[in-house]
């Protein structure tokens, strides 16, 4: 994690107000560690559960475990069904006809 996007992207959020839900299936442990006494940071128990109420949904690892997401079930614990994809995992189709707000980063 010492230079993943997602660590730039937290502390950005943080700093100005946000409130993040962190999962990562391989750097939970990392990431607790440079996130410690962070008070704007949580961890999540899978990619789902980080979704749960959440104004915004931002994508930036590939694991596989992020592949073919059940766009409804997603959907439905967003608060606002709004998802950044930072690595294009989704078919921007699919996740619009979901009813998600979808924004491909890099990709038109």
């Amino acid at each position: 994690m010492r230079e993943a996007p997602s660590r730039v992207i937290i502390e950005a959020l943080g700093q100005r107000g946000a409130g993040i839900v962190a999962y990562d299936p391989v750097a939970m442990d990392e990431g607790r560690r440079i996130f410690n006494g962070a008070r704007y940071v949580s961890f999540a128990q899978s990619p789902l559960d980080a979704c749960d109420g959440a104004d915004a949904l931002v994508i930036v690892t590939e694991w596989k475990e992020f592949r073919g997401q059940d766009f409804e079930a997603m959907r439905a614990r967003l608060k606002s069904p709004l998802l950044f994809d930072g690595r294009n995992l989704y078919d921007p189709a699919l996740a619009r006809a979901a009813g998600i707000e979808y924004f491909s980063i890099g990709r038109p």
